[in-house]
C-alpha cells in the first residue's frame, strides 16, 4: 500500500534537506525575486534573507552577465531546463563569485526551482591557466616571428649581394671569352666552364634564399608560391607533385600562410630523403571555417612512433599548435604517408 505523504509535510522534508546541502538552493517567482533560499545563498551573497527577497534576483547579477542570463531565463520560462549554465554574482562586500546553475520551471506553480555550485575556485584556476597560455603563446609567436624575421633579412643578404657578385663575376668570365682572342682554347673551355658553374652557383642562391624566406609569399600568395614550391620539388628531386587548391586565401593573416608554408615544406624534406617516394599530392582546400593542408606521397612508409621523436615532426606540430591547427600523420610500410593540416 502506497503510502502519500502531506504536500506540506513534503516541502518541509525537502528545504530540510537544502538548508544542509553545501549548494545554493533557491526557488524565485516567475516576477524574479526571490521566495525561498537555503542558508548556502545566504552566505556565499552575504545578504540576509529579508535583503535578498527585497530585490530582483537581477540586482545581484553582474553587470556583464545580465544580457546573457535575460536570455537563458527566457528560455527556461519557455519551457527548456537550464542546464550546465554558468554566470556571475556580486556579493555584499563586492566579491565577483561564479555559480553553475541547473534549474527548472514548474509552470502550474509559476516558479524557477534552481540549484546551483560555486565554481568561483575553478573558474579562477583555468583563467590563471589561460592568462599563462596567452602569455607563452604570445612568447612563442614573437620567437617565431623573430625568427621569421631573421630569416628574410638572410635570404635578402643571400639573393640581392650573394648572387649579385657572382652574377658580376659572370659577366667579367664572358667580357674576357669575347674580348681576349689571344685565349689558347684550354683556357676558353676552363673559362666556359667556370662560367657554367657561377651560372649554376647563382641558381642554387637564389633557390637557398627561397627555401629560407619565400620572398612571393607576399607578392603572389600562398597558392602560388606553393605550386612553385611544387614544380621546384619535381625538378630537383626528379619526383611526380601536384598540387591543388580551392582555397580563398584573402583572409588568411600573413603568419597564417607562412606556417602553412613552413609544415608543407618540411613534408618535402622528408619525402626528400626518407620516403622514397615516386609520387606527391599537395591539397589545399577549406570546408566551412576549417582549412586543411594534405600532403600524400606513395613512398615506403614508416612506424608513427618513430617519426614523433623526429625534429621535423616536432617542427610541423609546433607550428600548427601556434596557428590553433592540428597535425596528424598517417602512415604504414609500404603504404605512403599522408601529413594533414587541420586550422
Amino acid at each position: 500500500m502506497k503510502i502519500m505523504i502531506p504536500k506540506k509535510d513534503s516541502e518541509l522534508e525537502m528545504f530540510t534537506l537544502f538548508e544542509m546541502t553545501p549548494d545554493l538552493v533557491c526557488i524565485v517567482g516567475k516576477n524574479g525575486f526571490f521566495q525561498k533560499v537555503n542558508r548556502a545563498v545566504v552566505e556565499k551573497l552575504e545578504y540576509t534573507q529579508e535583503e535578498l527577497f527585497q530585490k530582483p534576483v537581477s540586482a545581484f547579477i553582474y553587470p556583464e552577465d545580465l544580457e546573457r542570463t535575460a536570455h537563458e531565463r527566457l528560455k527556461l520560462l519557455e519551457g527548456s531546463a537550464l542546464v550546465n549554465f554558468e554566470n556571475r554574482y556580486l556579493t555584499k562586500t563586492g566579491k565577483i563569485i561564479w555559480l553553475h546553475w541547473t534549474s527548472i520551471y514548474i509552470p502550474d506553480r509559476e516558479i524557477v526551482f534552481a540549484i546551483a555550485k560555486d565554481v568561483t575556485e575553478k573558474k579562477q584556476a583555468a583563467n590563471e591557466i589561460e592568462e599563462k597560455y596567452k602569455k607563452f603563446k604570445g612568447l612563442a609567436t614573437h620567437f617565431k616571428n623573430s625568427v621569421e624575421k631573421d630569416r628574410k633579412y638572410f635570404a635578402v643578404e643571400l639573393h640581392e649581394e650573394l648572387a649579385q657578385l657572382a652574377s658580376v663575376v659572370k659577366m667579367d668570365i664572358e667580357w674576357i671569352t669575347h674580348n681576349m682572342t689571344e685565349l689558347t682554347e684550354f683556357s676558353k673551355a676552363r673559362l666556359e666552364h667556370a662560367s657554367t658553374i657561377i651560372q649554376l652557383l647563382i641558381k642554387t642562391i637564389r633557390r637557398i634564399s627561397f627555401w629560407i624566406s619565400p620572398q612571393m609569399l607576399d607578392d603572389l600568395g600562398l597558392k602560388e608560391t606553393l605550386k612553385w614550391l611544387c614544380d621546384e620539388f619535381s625538378i630537383l628531386n626528379g619526383i611526380s607533385c601536384s598540387f591543388e587548391s580551392a582555397l580563398d586565401e584573402s583572409s588568411l593573416s600573413h603568419e597564417v600562410k607562412m606556417d602553412i608554408f613552413r609544415v608543407c615544406q618540411e613534408a618535402l624534406t622528408n619525402v626528400m630523403y626518407h620516403a622514397a617516394a615516386t609520387t606527391v599530392k599537395i591539397s589545399l582546400d577549406h570546408t566551412g571555417e576549417k582549412i586543411n593542408l594534405s600532403i600524400t606521397d606513395d613512398g615506403r612508409g614508416f612506424e608513427i612512433n618513430d617519426m614523433k621523436k623526429t625534429s621535423g615532426f616536432i617542427n610541423m606540430r609546433e607550428r600548427a599548435a601556434s596557428i590553433n591547427g592540428q597535425l596528424s600523420i598517417k602512415s604504414e610500410k609500404g603504404e605512403g604517408t599522408i601529413v594533414s593540416l587541420l586550422i
